[in-house]
């Protein structure tokens, strides 16, 4: 038998990791929502629906614009050496989530712009000549719209992507460390962003297709997050300490009743009622899966600064 001595007591780190605040949980849930948007609103554009005054592809990418630099600014409180924040972008290390996370946002904010030339609000029309040109040319060929749409669903998806593979890259700790975790959070992100439509949309038809979609991300994340469970709890002995902290440790009343039945359980009932006209669509619905993805987040990150390898004495 080996014997281990371990010494090192890192403050913030052990015996438990307590580095990242509400911060990051904050900045995951408006990337995941933005990602969303993009995958939504690309698919609108590429199917012709800026057209219409009252669809979403309308007002999208301006909303993710704003939301997108919100979510940055949450980041950038969490950040300890803020003076320093622009050294992200004078190096590129291809086995870093946090380097590819700051140049794939470089790519979001482009494509978001080129989405809102698409077709420019009457409030903002013909107040800068360079957008009013620029929104000119695209229209000068269509097929230019089809590719914004297709860029922005792609884009869309990496960022939805990056969230969950900067948790799941840091293998030290076990409840982040699963192959499920991006699909997770890019599915959440994406039942966000229709739950969102849903809310606000003026456009019955609009309304009823983007309840009908969050049905069906819905459904899919519970098959998500069982199989994120049962891999967790058939993987190592640290990732099924690690599952039991959800499960039914200390945060497993929070992700039970607020993440899988405020979250994801009770608002699909609503919804499928109201789709299937047993009820009238309410705001109720789409504000709960809302809050159930942001307290997702909180979950996933507390629990998972949490979760750690058993140390041998």
């Amino acid at each position: 038998m080996n014997e281990l001595t371990h010494t090192r007591m890192n403050p913030m780190i052990d015996p438990a990791l307590h580095i990242w605040g509400w911060e990051i949980p904050v900045y995951l849930f408006l990337g995941g929502l933005v990602a969303g948007f993009m995958i939504l609103s690309g698919y609108f554009t590429l199917k012709g629906h800026h057209k219409h005054d009252h669809f979403s592809s309308f007002y999208l990418p301006h909303v993710s614009l704003a939301l997108l630099s919100l979510g940055m600014f949450s980041l950038f409180l969490d950040l300890e050496h803020k003076p320093y924040v622009w050294r992200l972008y004078t190096t590129f290390e291809i086995t870093s989530p946090m380097s590819w996370g700051s140049w794939i946002l470089l790519l979001v904010y482009p494509s978001l712009l080129l989405n809102t030339l698409v077709r420019i609000p009457e409030a903002f029309s013909n107040r800068i000549h360079l957008f009013d040109k620029f929104s000119e040319r695209i229209h000068a060929h269509p097929y230019l719209i089809k590719n914004i749409g297709v860029l922005n669903m792609i884009v869309g998806a990496i960022l939805g992507i990056y969230t969950g593979v900067l948790l799941s890259g840091l293998a030290a700790r076990p409840l982040w460390n699963s192959s499920m975790l991006w699909i997770l959070f890019l599915t959440s992100g994406i039942s966000a962003a229709a739950a969102f439509v849903h809310l606000v949309t003026t456009d019955s038809v609009e309304r009823e297709i983007s309840a009908k979609a969050d049905n069906a991300f819905l459904i899919f994340e519970l098959f998500v997050i069982t199989l994120f469970i049962v891999g967790m709890l058939s993987s190592a002995q640290a990732q099924q300490t690690a599952a039991r902290l959800i499960l039914n440790g200390p945060y497993a009343a929070v992700f039970w009743v607020f993440v899988v039945g405020c979250g994801i359980i009770i608002p699909l009932i609503i919804q499928l009622l109201a789709v299937n006209h047993k009820i009238q669509h309410t705001p109720i619905a789409p504000i709960m899966v809302m809050l159930g993805g942001l307290i997702l987040r909180f979950v996933i990150v507390y629990a998972g600064q949490a979760s750690h390898w058993t140390i041998v004495h």
